[in-house]
């Protein structure tokens, strides 16, 4: 079935945008597409053929389809960096699926752009692969994310910190918006086109709002509760974003932009995985306090539209919501289905005796769902050095679990969908990007399949569970990944 493509953005927002075309890489070709949501977007099977390759590398359009590279601005480690903008990728145009949902399609690497500034407008065979694996994994792991279509790597080289091979990535969501877009027009003193966009985004996405006398406050509210649960999903699987900078902060709350991402091994609060964050703003446990930075800059952007009473009342509701969401979260992983006072307590010690431990922190609760109830012994106990810690918590936290009525069988089976078996370590995305740049796609599928099914435990993908070796830990991972 041919997709259907409108260009909303293009037709109601001339002045957020230029035209232009994609610039293929030479010998493009075809290297691994993700079946599950080609279905989810109706693609059939037969566009991902060899010969179907300049789809999916710029060369050949779709009909329909109108290529632009849209203007935004933002702060970058705390600081404003002016215009920024799609400086290496374009939106091709926006699939209307037969159900009604709109899905932009965005190719990454499609060259350069007046957004470029010092960059070559292209992603290197590293990186492609990183954003397509995070991607999905977060995406069945439950959090909001963009989503990772087709991989075409070439053998044009780009130059990093060393000559790589070109890759290009298309990416689908139901919207590229981000905080910075609406920065652009505010410090360009342009108050008609962030109302103009404002209204373009509540009519495309949150259209139940469109007749609502006190829209703008309503929606500016969602967006602080989207963005809280986002950051409060990834703290509870132990996902670090490395750049939260209010240009890869989306206005729907998805998971925006992967670059020096980790999810964590052992478990470090303070944990920095972008090796460029010499200050460790977005460490692990900073998230949260950056995200209501972000969207603090993102109610300035909007005071033309709201009083500042309205505003400060949209961001107080961040941290409850946050904490509801991330308590939720953090109750399942402990088997808890009802929620009682020493919750916080039980949790907030077995976090520290992790920490002290350098307990890795997806086996850990993944482990924890085998404590029975009755057993004076956990199967966890022996992860612990502190064994004498380890015991005095967990009777604490088995006389806990008496008081939910329910068996251990029932339990289980609930904290194993609380808790994945395996996520995206950067040592398992390492082996994928060697794999992509022999140009054998093998160990990339295997560990995409795996990462589907993350709360499912198997003999095929029982290695991808395993501890991370040691130099899996070491591996640094920088802005230009």
């Amino acid at each position: 079935m041919q997709p259907t493509f409108d260009n909303t953005w293009c037709e109601e927002l001339p002045a957020f945008y230029t035209r232009l075309s994609p610039q293929p890489l030479e010998g493009a070709a075809l290297f691994y597409h993700s079946a599950p949501l080609a279905a989810t977007l109706e693609l059939s099977p037969d566009w991902f053929t060899a010969e179907n390759s300049a789809l999916w590398s710029g060369e050949q359009l779709m009909p329909g389809m109108a290529p632009l590279a849209q203007v935004y601005s933002g702060h970058q480690f705390g600081a404003w960096a002016g215009q920024l903008g799609d400086g290496r990728g374009m939106l091709l145009g926006e699939q209307r699926a037969s159900d009604g949902r709109k899905w932009d399609w965005h190719l990454k690497g499609a060259g350069l752009t007046p957004y470029s500034r010092m960059g070559d407008g292209r992603a290197v065979i590293r990186s492609t692969v990183r954003e397509f694996l995070a991607s999905e994994a977060l995406h069945h792991l439950g959090v909001p994310t963009t989503r990772a279509l087709t991989i075409v790597t070439s053998q044009q080289p780009v130059y990093r910190e060393t000559a790589e091979r070109g890759a290009m990535l298309l990416r689908v969501a139901e919207s590229h918006v981000r905080f910075g877009h609406f920065e652009h027009f505010y410090y360009r003193q342009q108050p008609e086109q962030v109302q103009q966009l404002a209204d373009y985004v509540i009519r495309h996405h949150w259209p139940h709002l469109q007749q609502e006398a006190e829209r703008y406050a309503l929606w500016f509210t969602d967006v602080v509760k989207r963005t809280a649960r986002l950051i409060a999903q990834w703290q509870s699987i132990g996902f670090a974003h490395g750049v939260m900078n209010t240009d890869n902060m989306s206005i729907l709350g998805l998971t925006l932009d992967f670059g020096p991402y980790g999810f964590m091994d052992d478990y470090q609060p303070d944990l920095i995985c972008n090796h460029s964050d010499y200050q460790g703003r977005y460490a692990f446990d900073n998230q949260p306090v950056v995200g209501l930075w972000n969207l603090n800059r993102l109610a300035q952007a909007l005071s033309g539209l709201m009083d500042a009473t309205v505003l400060k009342a949209a961001l107080a509701e961040y941290e409850p919501e946050l904490m509801r969401c991330w308590g939720e979260k953090m109750r399942a992983k402990l088997g808890f289905m009802q929620a009682q006072k020493e919750d916080n307590a039980l949790l907030t010690e077995l976090l520290a005796l992790m920490t002290q431990e350098g307990s890795d922190y997806t086996r850990t609760f993944r482990m924890l769902s085998l404590a029975g109830q009755q057993e004076a012994l956990s199967p966890l106990r022996d992860e612990f050095i502190d064994r004498a810690a380890f015991d005095s918590w967990y009777q604490r936290y088995r006389a806990r679990l008496l008081t939910e009525g329910i068996s251990d069988d029932i339990r289980h089976q609930q904290m194993n969908q609380a808790n994945p078996a395996i996520v995206l370590r950067n040592y398992l995305a390492q082996a994928a990007i060697e794999g992509a740049e022999r140009d054998d796609p093998a160990p990339l599928a295997r560990l995409h399949q795996a990462l589907c099914q993350p709360y499912q435990l198997a003999a095929d993908n029982a290695d991808f569970a395993r501890r991370p070796p040691d130099w899996g830990k070491a591996l640094e991972v920088s802005c230009s990944s």
